[in-house]
C-alpha cells in the first residue's frame, strides 16, 4: 500500500494537470508496467481518473474519491484515537470494585 501511497502523492503533488504513466515512471525506481498496475488500482477504486490519448494514458486526481477517502481515514483515525484515549486512561486509573470476600 506505501507504493500506491507514493503513486497518488506524486500525482497529488502535479495537481489537477493529467500525468503521462511514462511521465511517472522516470521518477521512481520500478517499472512502467509497475506504475501502470498501480495506476489501474487507484483509478478502479476512484482516487485517480485516467484519459487515453493515442497510445498514451494520463491520469490525474479524482478530487471527489481522494476527499471521500479522506473523511473516511479522519472518521477511522478519529475513532481510534478515541479508543486510544479511552484504554489509556483506564489503564492509568483502573477502576478498583472491593471484593467483599476480602475482608
Amino acid at each position: 500500500m506505501a507504493t500506491i501511497s507514493g503513486r497518488a502523492n506524486q500525482l497529488l503533488a502535479r495537481g489537477e494537470q493529467s500525468v503521462s504513466v511514462s511521465e511517472l515512471a522516470a521518477n521512481f525506481a520500478v517499472s512502467r508496467s509497475a506504475i501502470s498496475q498501480h495506476l489501474l488500482l487507484l483509478a478502479d477504486v476512484g482516487l485517480v481518473r485516467a484519459r487515453k490519448d493515442g497510445r498514451n494514458r494520463y491520469y490525474s486526481p479524482d478530487s471527489g474519491g481522494m476527499r471521500s477517502l479522506r473523511e473516511s481515514l479522519d472518521i477511522f483515525w478519529t475513532d481510534e484515537l478515541d479508543s486510544l484515549v479511552a484504554d489509556a486512561t483506564a489503564l492509568q486509573h483502573p477502576h478498583h470494585k472491593e471484593n467483599p470476600d476480602d475482608h
